[in-house]
Formats: C-alpha cells, structure tokens, sequence
C-alpha cells in the first residue's frame, strides 16, 4: 500500500476516508525537516499533505516516489516550489478552503483595535470604569484598505462593505471585482485606508511591503490586521509605529517567526492585538482544508494509476 506523509498529528476523518486506499503517516505537530527526511526514507511516500513544518529539496529527494505535495490550506511558502519544480512534483493548495474562518478572524482583530477591545476588558476586569474618558473609533464611512483580492479578501471586503466602509484594494491578479471594491495601486492602498488588512501570499516581491517607508506614507492613526503572513510585515518598524502613533493600533495573526517565543519585542504592548496564526484554525475549515487537500493529491495521483494502485 502507498503510502502519504502528513505534516501534522491529525487529519479530518472526511479527508482520510478519501485517503482510505493509503497508508498515513503523521510527522507530529511540530516536524522537523530531520524528523521528515527520516519519515519519508522510511515510507517513501507517493505524497504529502503540509500542514505544520517547511518542506525542501532535502525531504524531496528523501522520497523518490513523491509526486505531489498537498497544502492543507491556501499558502504554499512553506514549500519550495522551484525544488519541487525540478523534481517534477506538483504542488497543490486548498485555495478558499478556510476563507471564512480567516476573513471572520480579520474582521475580530480588525474590531479589536478600533474599539480598544482588549485594553478595555483589562482595565474592566482591574475595577475601572472609563465610560467618562474613552473614545473608540466608528468604522463606518471610514476606508479600509486590502492587498491582496483572493477568496479571503473578498469575504472580508464583503464584511467591510456592510460595516459601510469604503472598501479600495490591490491586486494585479484579481478579475471581475464586486461593485464595492475599488481596485487602486498599492501606493494608494497606503496613503487613503484608514485601515489595512493584508491577505496576499508571502513570495520574495513582497517580503516586507509594510515598513517604515510605506507605514511613513499612511495616514496617522491608521489601522494594521495582518492574517496573511508574518514576512508581509517589517516588524521592528511596525512596532515603531505603533509607539509613535503613526499606527494607531495593530491585529497580528501571523509573525515573522513562529512560533512566538517569550520575550517578544510585541508582548505587553496594549495596542498591539496578538493571535496564535489560528485564523484559519476552525472546526469548519479543518474538515474544508482536510478535504481539499485530499481531493486535490488524489486528483493528481489519478495521473498516476499505478501509483496510486500500488
């Protein structure tokens, strides 16, 4: 029986009844690339499914029988594409798989800063009552900003629409945008939003976009949520921001380095809103990505009969 490596301790029962002719190997919830070398020398897998962990040329040519390796999710920066590319292996997302989940996330952390949710509850929890001398920000009528137009900034624009922002974003792929969103260049995305959501996928262009030259051109006390990726941000400049208040608050659901280790130069500051990269960790989206990721291997696979027959 052939058999496919899953970087992670688990699979959606939907997803592995799909998978019901393979064996499943589960690398953990934290592989190394050393713990999937070893995995895939020992089971010589016909695919992969990524969930946790980066896989590269070292682990590719560990499995000689790989044909296609499988995101459980939509980024695929986590896999080396230009190696898998020579070694004549696709690689698949599960595009939209959790859109929902984490354009609801953005639309919290996105919540969270305008209306000082979090330093609210603290000071409520510590017996204080700031009725007299708080003041949180109105969303409506203001402009929210997004790069990247794909499954997940869609839905979160859909949410932004309804809230009556108005919605503008960037995206040199994006086609046949909805009515309420206005496609701009990016330099336009910075300098009108009063809000930014980034939902693009990270790739060596845009490693950094937001720094201290494009967070300088944004309007003061502008909102930043990021869902996407943690490389889409300079963080040292980010943070600068934010005790300057050229940021006004910030929404962070991934990082630079994951995971976050104590001592984080972003830890204890109150207007930095922090989330573990679980936007798209629901119970919904776990069975979607599980799924998708299932369906689309096998899809490939179905190229490959005696493979997958093996």
């Amino acid at each position: 029986m052939s058999s496919i490596v899953v970087t992670g301790a688990d699979l959606a029962q939907q997803a592995l009844d799909l998978l019901k002719d393979y064996e499943i190997v589960y690398a953990g919830k934290t592989p190394t690339e050393a713990d999937l070398v070893a995995l895939c020398g020992a089971h010589d897998p016909v695919a992969m499914i990524v969930r946790y962990g980066k896989v590269g040329a070292a682990v590719m040519d560990a499995a000689p029988s790989l044909k296609v390796i499988s995101k459980h999710g939509s980024g695929t920066d986590t896999i080396d594409k230009a190696a898998a590319q020579a070694r004549d292996i696709e690689v698949v997302a599960a595009v939209g798989a959790n859109a929902a989940a984490v354009a609801e996330q953005a639309l919290a952390l996105l919540l969270a800063c305008a209306k000082s949710v979090v330093p609210l509850d603290a000071r409520m929890h510590a017996g204080h009552w700031d009725k007299a001398t708080h003041k949180s920000l109105e969303l409506g009528g203001r402009t929210i900003g997004l790069v990247g137009l794909g499954a997940i900034g869609l839905r979160f624009a859909r949410m932004a629409d309804a809230l009556g922002m108005r919605v503008i974003g960037f995206d040199p792929f994006a086609k046949d945008l909805p009515a309420y969103v206005k496609s701009v260049d990016l330099e336009t995305v910075w300098r009108e939003s009063d809000a930014i959501s980034l939902h693009c996928p990270l790739t060596d262009d845009n490693r950094g976009m937001l720094n201290a030259n494009t967070l300088g051109w944004c309007k003061r006390g502008v909102i930043v949520v990021n869902t996407a990726r943690g490389g889409l941000v300079d963080e040292a400049a980010l943070l600068a921001a934010v005790r300057s208040g050229q940021v006004m608050a910030a929404g962070l659901d991934s990082f630079a380095v994951e995971p976050m280790t104590a001592g984080h130069p972003f830890q204890g500051q109150e207007r930095i809103v922090l989330s573990p990269h679980i936007g798209g960790v629901t119970s919904d989206a776990y069975v979607n990505m599980g799924v998708g990721a299932a369906k689309n291997l096998l899809a490939v696979l179905a190229c490959q009969p005696a493979l997958a027959n093996t």
